[in-house]
């Protein structure tokens, strides 16, 4: 099970918007290099980069490997899906549930309806 320190830092790493276009570029091309990177971003400087990777890996969202002398960049999302079923999966069933109950009234709603009504001739 997964920690709530570790939560509460998957959840900081995921709310600025940088951060997760980092994580969009790595799930589109995963393995990137810091320059490969740091080309999607030529707002930021490399160092502006590296803090949002670096944050990223606090979170274990990235994974950094080395080959040579180059760093490759990995999106592990096995983060993501420990907070999605820790804390959306166990509300969103509440609500879709109540969403079926609604369709169900609805459908036999209908169908009275349909049946109170004259034929025409």
């Amino acid at each position: 099970m997964q920690s709530v320190e570790q939560g509460t830092e998957v959840f900081r790493a995921l709310a600025d918007p940088t951060r997760r276009a980092l994580l969009d570029r790595l799930f589109s091309q995963d393995g990137q290099t810091l320059n490969e990177l740091c080309q999607n971003f030529p707002e930021m400087t490399r160092f502006g980069v590296m803090k949002h990777l670096s944050v990223l890996a606090e979170a274990d969202l990235v994974l950094t490997a080395r080959q040579g002398r180059t760093k490759r960049h990995y999106l592990n999302p096995v983060p993501i899906e420990q907070v999605a079923n820790r804390w959306i999966s166990k509300y969103a069933a509440r609500f879709t549930s109540a969403l079926v109950a609604l369709d169900d009234q609805v459908i036999a709603g209908s169908e009275t309806e349909e049946s109170r009504r004259p034929e025409s001739a």
